[in-house]
């Protein structure tokens, strides 16, 4: 019986979908949209909300509690730095799911999940950066 067993298993070992959830954190804080399967959508929007209410108190505590979940220290910096003073007067719903129609290859219902007051540049913005600058050094040589 499966009695206090919450969450989907997502065809996934418990290390690869605490890994996976890990790197779509981060992914989601560094470009504030992502696009997924809607079943992963889903179980990522409670683990994101629990993150930005980490931001928001902004404690050591609460800083170790997020590194120690996304092992990614410049996106924990944004979270507590950006992300926690954006949504300090809002009491939750930080993050939703929009659904998206299905992927080509397989029909996998797709979602994109996003932050509710994201900031649209920050959407590719350090690969445009990283771009430019490739661009720039071929440029010098």
């Amino acid at each position: 019986m499966r009695h206090g067993n919450s969450g989907r298993k997502l065809n996934r070992t418990a290390s690869h979908r605490k890994a996976m959830f890990a790197n779509m954190a981060a992914s989601l804080i560094q470009h504030e949209q992502i696009v997924t399967t809607l079943p992963k959508a889903k179980e990522m929007k409670p683990i994101i909300d629990k993150l930005i209410t980490l931001g928001k108190r902004g404690d050591l505590h609460a800083r170790r509690q997020a590194i120690a979940q996304i092992r990614d220290v410049a996106m924990v910096k944004k979270l507590f730095d950006t992300l926690g003073e954006r949504y300090k007067d809002r009491q939750g719903g930080y993050s939703r799911v929009l659904k998206a129609g299905f992927r080509y290859g397989d029909s996998a219902p797709m979602a994109v999940i996003e932050l509710v007051d994201r900031d649209p540049s920050a959407r590719g913005a350090e690969d445009r950066a990283r771009h430019e600058a490739e661009l720039a050094a071929e440029n010098a040589a």
